[in-house]
This record gives C-alpha cells, sequence and structure tokens, in this order.
C-alpha cells in the first residue's frame, strides 16, 4: 500500500532515469489523458508531496499522480517499448501511463489518479493545494502541527491521522502501527490527547517513515523473526506484546481499516 515514504522512494527511483531526460514517446490508456502532449519534452524534476508524485516538465506543465491503494511507478531498462513489455511485472491492462526515453521505458500502473496541470494552477489545485506538511519533507513545526491536528478535535484520533490536510503521506499502516506503539486507541477523540501525546505521534511516526526509506519491505517492527508489523494486518492473531488478540475497525467515510490490540490500547473513558 503506497504511503508517503513509498512515493518519496518512488520520486528518488524516477529522478535517477528520467530527470533531465526527454521523453520520447508517452502511451496511455484510452479517455485517460492527452499523454502525447509531454512527448519531446525535457523532465526538468520530479518531486514527492505526501502521497502524490509531480513530474515537472521543461513546458510548464506537471504530470500529477496518486497511487491509491495498489498503483505503483515501474522502471525497465530498454531501447524499446516493445522490448519492456516483456520485462512488464504487472500485465498491460493496468498500464495507465507510459513514458519512453533513451534507453528505459517508465510505467505507471494503476493509479487513481494521473493527470497534466499547469505548473502555475498547482497553488489552488483542489488536489494539491490542501495538503498539510509532509513529515518526509524536512521538520514540522510542532506549532503547526498542532494547530491543524487540533482543528480535528472532535474527531477520532484515527481518522485524524489520514486527513492529509492536517499532515500528508500517513496511510493506514503507519496509522495503526504508530497508535499501537504509542498505546492509544483509534476511535479516542482527538481533544482527549495533550499537546505532548500529539507530538509524540507525529514524531514517532517521522521516524518510521524516515526509517523506512528504502527498497526494502517496510517494517515498523524490527525484529530478528521476520514479523514486519506489530498489529497491521495481523487481525485474529495474538499481539506480540500482551496476547491479546488484535481486532480491526472501520474508521471515516471511506472506511478505511485501522488494526489494534485492545489490551495495550485501552479505550479512553
Amino acid at each position: 500500500m503506497p504511503e508517503g515514504d513509498t512515493i518519496h522512494q518512488a520520486a528518488v527511483n524516477l529522478r535517477k532515469v528520467l530527470q533531465s531526460q526527454r521523453v520520447t514517446e508517452v502511451q496511455s490508456r484510452a479517455g485517460l489523458m492527452d499523454g502525447d502532449t509531454i512527448a519531446g519534452r525535457i523532465v526538468n524534476e520530479i518531486e514527492a508531496r505526501g502521497k502524490h508524485l509531480l513530474m515537472h516538465v521543461d513546458d510548464g506543465r506537471v504530470l500529477h499522480s496518486h497511487m491509491g491503494m495498489t498503483g505503483s511507478w515501474h522502471m525497465y531498462p530498454a531501447p524499446t517499448l516493445t522490448q519492456a513489455k516483456r520485462q512488464w511485472q504487472k500485465s498491460e491492462s493496468q498500464a495507465a501511463v507510459t513514458l519512453q526515453t533513451c534507453g528505459w521505458n517508465v510505467v505507471c500502473f494503476s493509479p487513481k489518479v494521473i493527470r497534466l496541470v499547469h505548473e502555475e494552477d498547482l497553488h489552488h489545485d483542489p488536489w494539491l493545494s490542501r495538503l498539510g506538511p509532509d513529515l518526509l519533507k524536512g521538520s514540522v513545526d510542532d506549532f503547526t502541527y498542532l494547530r491543524r491536528i487540533r482543528s480535528q478535535n472532535r474527531v477520532a484520533i484515527g481518522q485524524a491521522m489520514m486527513n492529509q490536510t492536517v499532515i500528508s503521506g500517513i496511510g493506514n499502516v503507519y496509522k495503526s502501527e504508530v497508535l499501537f506503539l504509542e498505546s492509544i486507541h483509534p476511535l479516542t477523540r482527538v481533544s482527549q490527547l495533550s499537546d505532548a501525546q500529539l507530538l509524540s505521534i507525529k514524531n514517532a511516526a517521522t521516524q518510521l517513515l524516515q526509517r523506512n526509506l528504502q527498497n526494502a519491505p517496510r517494517k515498523t517492527r524490527f525484529r530478528s523473526d521476520g514479523v514486519r508489523h506489530w498489529v497491521y494486518g495481523r487481525s485474529g492473531e495474538l499481539c506480540l506484546k500482551c496476547g491479546d488478540q488484535i481486532e480491526i475497525l472501520r474508521q471515516g467515510d471511506l472506511a478505511r481499516s485501522t488494526y489494534f490490540c485492545p489490551g495495550c490500547q485501552p479505550r479512553f473513558k
């Protein structure tokens, strides 16, 4: 599941093969976007903003993508698209956009969003203009963070952490794991938490995101037994700390999955 660390790492990898390179050929799924408009253009910059990836080209436009739950960018060394397709790790039906350069084929598979926008429109773009501070872009000011998270005082912390206008980059995995590590029940309202607790949540999330800025499988638990997560994806299994059974609940309008241990994360009374 792509979260902030995944997108930042994708940006690093894409820079290696696309930045300062000319896009020689573009193919896009019918009706998705006018992909041919960036053929012949040079990629000036690639950046991550939370869970969004922005590819700036030299004519002032930006290829914006959001991976949703299952999307991903892949890179294949190949002089032609036909040769590259033999290496693809996903089916051609999942390919939304392919970019060809001299020697590389770059494919965006199954994105939630992929589109071209003008750079001057980014500051009022409905997807991007309201994003909160990115935990992986330097130090996030404590005052700014507290002001934003306190705007969600009536909301459960498990929902507030997923609100990308508050802080960007956290998804279901980090939400579940950080709340477990902080011993906070996901249904606890933000107003029931102290500033110190809220800052500890931010710091723990930042540390885990930074620690996972690599290509290895994401880990939030660092032990030699091979279990990578404390609670995420482990509903019905026993807690590795207290032995209680891990549970799952659905939060928010989108019914996002939150995993927790009722023993380690008692409900606030």
